[in-house]
C-alpha cells in the first residue's frame, strides 16, 4: 500500500493522507471547498463551493497522473440536501462526459470540516 501527500494540494484539516493506493485502486481523501492557498476560507454558495472541491480533486488526480477518466466512484456529502442538490448536480455533471460518469453516492450530512456545504471523495483505478 502507497499512501500519497501532493505537494501543491490542499492543506489537511485533519490527519489523513491524499489519497492511499494498492493494486491499482486509489481512495482519494474527501476534499473541502477551501483552496490550498486559503485554508478554512470558503466562497458564498454551493455552485462555486462544489467548484472549489473538484479544483482540489483535480490537483490531487493530476498529482497521482492521473485524470478524471480514471474516477470510478464518488461520493458527495451536502449539509443542506434539498437546497443545494440541483445546482451540485450542475456543476459536478460538467466534469465528465455525459456517458462516462462515475457511480456516485451522494447523501445528506448534518455538519462538514468548515462549516462547508459540499464534501467529495473519490475511488479511482490506474
Amino acid at each position: 500500500m502507497k499512501h500519497h501527500m501532493i505537494t501543491n494540494g490542499p492543506q489537511p484539516v485533519a490527519p489523513f493522507s491524499h489519497a492511499v493506493e494498492a493494486d491499482g485502486l486509489i481512495c482519494i481523501t474527501g476534499q473541502m471547498p477551501d483552496t490550498p492557498e486559503a485554508k478554512g476560507q470558503l466562497p458564498d454558495g454551493i455552485n462555486a463551493q462544489t467548484r472549489n472541491v473538484m479544483a482540489n480533486l483535480e490537483i490531487i488526480l493530476t498529482g497521482l497522473d492521473l485524470t478524471w477518466d480514471n474516477v470510478m466512484m464518488a461520493r458527495v456529502y451536502l449539509t443542506n440536501f434539498k437546497r443545494d442538490y440541483d445546482e451540485m448536480n450542475r456543476t459536478y455533471a460538467s466534469y465528465f462526459p455525459q456517458d462516462r460518469r462515475p457511480a456516485r453516492t451522494c447523501v445528506g450530512v448534518t455538519g462538514l470540516a468548515y462549516d462547508a456545504l459540499v464534501e467529495i471523495d473519490l475511488i479511482a483505478r490506474r
